[in-house]
């Protein structure tokens, strides 16, 4: 197997601003609001994200593969000076899909971090171009919600609102549905409200109070919770058999090609058992289950 390879530096560099070449024209960022935002966060944070360039051969200019609005903005600004990672090839089409969002978790634990070292929310706000009660949402994200949840779920794309429906459910019942939602893959707010509505009348924190969901009545409503309680144990048994059964599948492949290396076991299913022999070829050629 090939090494994967490295797209860009592993570290970064400070060049001139005026050594910056774009290469796509952005006629009125003022328009942007993302461009506020660097606007507004660039004097209160300094560049967060450095620039994705790629040299030109004379070698001391830059090709901005992603970063126009930050190279823009730092122009306005007056900056002199720009962080920049280089990159190893001219792909600026792709370089997107390189980027990881960061999760709603990581970005409250920031701002916590951000509010404890004595920067205040409102200029967390300014910095960031978005409403002081957005800050403090994300301050208070994991209020109520189990640590062992938050460790499950900590890198994961989970919605602010999917994590904030957990506060309705006990913090064991938290822990299992941050499992399924690993499990399944799925993050999205629908999903957790779900499993939410799902969960047992014991394992809701106010279990007094009718679970609710608009166009839905109470009937439907507990015989989904019995259709997802019967689901999360179907899924949970599965995956805990996963990982045993594929040892034993990859054995069974191993043991089937040596059978048909053998001349003479070829030879006997072919005129005992013919209807066996395409399904042994095939087990046999899988690269894997």
């Amino acid at each position: 197997m090939s090494a994967a390879k490295i797209a860009f530096e592993m570290r970064k560099q400070t060049v001139e601003v005026a050594k910056l070449l774009p290469t796509k024209a952005i006629k009125d960022p003022h328009n942007i609001r993302r461009y506020e935002a660097i606007l507004d966060s660039l004097p209160e944070l300094g560049l967060i994200e450095p620039l994705m360039v790629y040299p030109q051969k004379s070698g001391d200019h830059w090709l901005v593969l992603d970063g126009h609005l930050r190279l823009l903005a730092l122009k306005q600004l007056g900056w002199k000076m720009a962080e920049i990672i280089v990159a190893s090839e001219d792909d600026r089409y792709t370089y997107n899909a390189r980027v990881n969002r960061l999760p709603p978790i990581q970005a409250h634990k920031m701002i916590v971090k951000a509010v404890k070292n004595g920067v205040k929310p409102e200029r967390i706000a300014k910095a960031l171009s978005m409403p002081l009660e957005t800050v403090n949402t994300l301050m208070n994200l994991l209020d109520g919600i189990n640590a062992e949840a938050v460790e499950l779920l900590k890198d994961k794309h989970i919605t602010a609102a999917a994590i904030r429906l957990l506060r309705k459910v006990t913090g064991l019942r938290q822990i299992e549905i941050a499992e399924v939602m690993v499990s399944a893959n799925n993050f999205t707010r629908l999903y957790a409200e779900a499993l939410v509505l799902a969960t047992p009348k014991d394992q809701m924190l106010s279990p007094e109070e009718p679970k609710k969901k608009a166009g839905m009545t109470a009937e439907e409503l507990s015989r989904m919770e019995r259709e997802m309680e019967s689901l999360e144990k179907d899924f949970k048994s599965i995956e805990a058999n996963y990982t045993e059964n594929m040892m034993s599948l990859t054995l069974a492949r191993g043991y089937i090609k040596r059978l048909m290396e053998n001349s003479r076991v070829l030879k006997h299913l072919r005129e005992h058992h013919g209807e066996l022999l395409p399904e042994f070829e095939t087990i046999a050629k899988a690269d894997s289950f």
